[in-house]
């Protein structure tokens, strides 16, 4: 058996599938299969999947890739990018006084410079490449193609504290561990890898201040939870429509967002003077980009957007499939649908549902720009507060 037959399940189901690969170059394409054949052959797994990632980054569609996480080895970080710096989340016991750093550089290359050379291989916008580009920081075959220099497999990472300070972690390739130990599938931001939303909606009741209504996923396999949420988040909305509301789907990657049209129905038709806030940030993906862009359709100013620019913008391709290759254990997630949410185009690939609701909402333009410590959970409290204040002005 050879990784072959992974190059044969992209090239034959997820490039003809894809609609968005029909704007680029054929020979571009050519050159990146050639490329992932040429080390097909030769058995070079990590080369291979970099040479795939590289294919399925070239429509720029961020919904269009390949997750290399349960197939790699990676040095035991978890890197994450909050605001526009890498930050450390998590590590293995030995190095975890340096959670909460910045990265400064890998065996003296800046961290600038590594991001710049990773961008080939990551899809989509900036934002979703600060998003899943960060595990390609501690995959040692990825660093090697970026150019950094190594040692018999030595890697030293250079790491700000708070104050300032440079803490120096020295890590090797030959102590690594499953790329998907630290890096989730859907990345959210979280410290914790492996969180997944034990609840669809967390609320906080600031009293006559307003409330606040966390929804952290649109994506419930059971189809129950979700809907059960949503039903609760509607009736509240409309018991306590005279006062502001704050709706956080930050780290929120998607889901359905046909099943939060009665949260959106019943925050539209309610009181027309109530103002509201929506918290996101680039880990906002989706439903969740959706599900923001119907509320401004509806209440326009009415509407503030806090946070950072989210993970994509509002014309990109979805739906699809997400198979994984037999060989080698990687994921690729492929598009089949066009989604137009800036202007209000379809075409013969737009879902009959989708279509129904598409509009044209122009832009999203951040009012207010704020990054979460993710490390600092305790202040958000007074975030809130504050945001709940500057609605009641």
């Amino acid at each position: 058996m050879s990784l072959i037959q992974d190059l044969e399940q992209v090239v034959s189901k997820v490039l003809p599938a894809d609609p968005s690969f029909r704007a680029v170059d054929r020979e571009m394409v050519d050159v990146c299969v050639r490329d992932a054949r040429r080390n097909a052959l030769l058995n070079r797994k990590d080369e291979f999947l970099l040479s795939l990632m590289r294919l399925m980054a070239l429509p720029g569609n961020g919904h269009s890739r390949l997750i290399p996480n349960d197939a790699i080895s990676i040095l035991p970080l978890r890197l994450a990018t909050i605001g526009t710096k890498v930050r450390l989340l998590d590590a293995s016991s030995n190095f975890l006084s340096a959670v909460g750093g910045e990265l400064m550089s890998i065996n003296g290359v800046s961290t600038g410079e590594i991001e710049r050379a990773s961008r080939k291989f990551l899809a989509g916008t900036r934002q979703r490449q600060r998003v899943i580009g960060p595990i390609l920081f501690v995959w040692p075959a990825a660093l090697k193609n970026f150019g950094i220099p190594s040692s018999h497999g030595a890697f030293r990472y250079q790491i700000a504290d708070g104050e300032g300070r440079t803490i120096e972690l020295q890590l090797s390739s030959t102590k690594v561990v499953n790329g998907s130990v630290f890096y989730p599938l859907n990345e959210h931001g979280r410290t914790d890898a492996a969180w997944s939303p034990r609840e669809y909606l967390m609320i906080k009741d600031f009293g006559s201040s307003g409330v606040l209504m966390s929804l952290p996923s649109f994506f419930d396999p059971s189809k129950a939870a979700l809907s059960d949420a949503i039903a609760k988040a509607t009736e509240l909305a409309k018991v306590r429509s005279d006062i502001p509301l704050v709706l956080d789907i930050r780290g929120n990657t998607g889901g359905d967002f046909l099943r939060t049209l009665p949260l959106i129905d019943a925050i539209s038709q309610g009181n027309k003077n109530r103002k509201m806030a929506v918290l996101v940030d680039k880990f906002s993906f989706s439903a969740a980009i959706v599900f923001v862009a119907l509320l401004k359709y509806r209440i326009g100013r009415r509407l503030m957007i806090i946070g950072e620019e989210m993970g994509d913008g509002l014309t990109f391709f979805a739906e699809g499939e997400t198979i994984k290759l037999p060989l080698s254990g990687a994921q690729v997630r492929y598009s089949s649908a066009f989604h137009d949410w800036a202007s209000g185009r379809i075409d013969e690939t737009t879902p009959e549902e989708v279509a129904r609701k598409i509009v044209p909402v122009g832009t999203l333009e951040i009012d207010r720009n704020w990054t979460a410590n993710p490390i600092g959970a305790n202040e958000l409290d007074l975030f809130y507060r504050d945001v709940l204040d500057s609605l009641s002005v």
